[in-house]
């Protein structure tokens, strides 16, 4: 699987190239007749299309962006892996760096996820 078929934790595979040729404006409806069945992968999940933006109930989307935005929308926080992790910049010098949700942490807040 290519990076280009894996963004932000989620893996569309076959179906982004499918959602990318689909001519738009398309209704929900029909996005859904035509590839709700589809398998989305999240992390060690997966959700059908349908799954993941039956619930928005869109009239219509306009292009493969607002599609693909509906799904990232949608997915679940453990699609992206750790929170606030990354592994391109190292913590500056005398900066306190957590890892927000880490397990058993001392003095871990919850957080909501927007």
């Amino acid at each position: 699987m290519s990076n280009e078929d894996r963004e932000l934790g989620v893996e569309l595979g076959d179906l982004q190239a499918e959602l990318e040729s689909q001519e738009y404006p398309v209704s929900q409806d029909d996005l859904l007749d035509e590839y709700g069945d589809e398998r989305i992968g999240m992390g060690e999940e997966t959700m059908t299309l349908e799954e993941l933006i039956g619930p928005l109930n869109e009239d219509e989307y306009r292009d493969y962006g607002e599609v693909e935005q509906a799904i990232m929308n949608m997915v679940s926080d453990d699609a992206i892996g750790r929170k606030n992790y990354s592994d391109r910049t190292p913590p500056a010098a005398g900066e306190d760096r957590q890892d927000e949700g880490a397990p058993e942490q001392e003095g871990q807040r919850e957080q909501e996820s927007f």
